[in-house]
């Protein structure tokens, strides 16, 4: 009986190993689909227009003048993810390290919870929030015609991504060894002295990663920014301006074109444009994330 307990073990860990595996190949397969569809797409593309005229044109106009300069959607991009980071950094990490370090328990448990309810809160609902409550108020405090802005957008974007720079960087700083701390509170460090020159320099790499994975989620969304940044393809370096990124670009053009035409296959070329950036960005992310295992 007990030599069946141990092969029925073993049986069991080797079916659940094969199928990680397989999930695995699967994963890495449908990603090298996506990425062949979105190279071929993007040939056709570029066999009718300039690649260098694409990448570094200013004007965005498929339909008047068949202009596709990628700048300024890139410019847009930019704006509101960097400042959505910019925003979210020091109020991610801060709830995180308290979180982590000088919450009572009671307190910790409550706010976990409602962290993790934010994450599932849905792209078109925060947007629709944005609308009714970001966008009056920013066009009201600057004095603006319209408060649909790149500054909407990051805020918004800002509020979503702050689930996930919460939870990685909270689990990078419990990754820390207990014995970090106690070697700081034996050479007379306060609770907070400790924290701040012990504990978050030693999760710094979780820190980091969990701001290149939130970066990832800013870059990816979609309908957020389509709803409250005014969706201006021009090239603006304000952030009380309407902007429009690559995302909002595609999900707002692709229903309007004609299969296989141009202006089709330009919305592919920023696609795998986009696809290139948040690949780049999730393997940094990675890399930093493996340190922490390190520790």
């Amino acid at each position: 009986m007990k030599r069946f307990k141990v092969r029925l073990r073993d049986f069991k860990s080797f079916l659940i190993g094969k199928f990680i595996l397989i999930n695995g190949i699967v994963s890495i397969v449908v990603l090298g689909l996506i990425l062949t569809f979105l190279v071929y797409n993007s040939i056709n593309f570029f066999r009718q227009y300039p690649i260098f005229d694409f990448l570094g044109g200013t004007q965005w106009s498929p339909t008047v003048v068949e202009k596709f300069g990628f700048v300024p959607l890139l410019v847009g991009s930019l704006e509101v993810s960097f400042g959505a980071i910019f925003i979210a950094v020091p109020l991610g990490v801060g709830v995180a390290i308290y979180i982590g370090e000088l919450a009572p328990r009671i307190l910790r448990e409550a706010i976990k919870p409602v962290i993790e309810v934010l994450a599932t809160l849905p792209s078109v609902v925060i947007g629709f929030i944005g609308l009714k409550t970001v966008v009056p108020l920013i066009k009201e405090v600057f004095g603006l015609s319209i408060g649909l802005t790149a500054l909407s957008g990051s805020i918004m974007l800002a509020f979503m991504t702050l689930p996930t720079i919460i939870s990685i960087s909270e689990d990078a700083i419990n990754a820390v060894p207990t014995r970090f701390r106690h070697a700081s509170y034996a050479l007379g460090a306060t609770k907070w002295e400790t924290t701040i020159r012990t504990v978050v320099p030693a999760a710094s790499s979780g820190i980091i990663a969990a701001v290149m994975l939130g970066l990832g989620r800013v870059v990816g969304e979609t309908m957020t920014v389509l709803m409250i940044t005014g969706n201006s393809p021009r090239i603006v370096f304000s952030w009380l301006q309407p902007v429009r990124t690559i995302t909002a670009t595609i999900a707002a053009e692709m229903g309007e074109t004609v299969r296989g035409g141009l202006h089709y296959s330009a919305l592919f070329a920023i696609g795998l444009i986009l696809f290139i950036i948040t690949f780049l960005i999730n393997l940094i992310a990675d890399r930093y994330v493996s340190r922490i295992r390190s520790i």
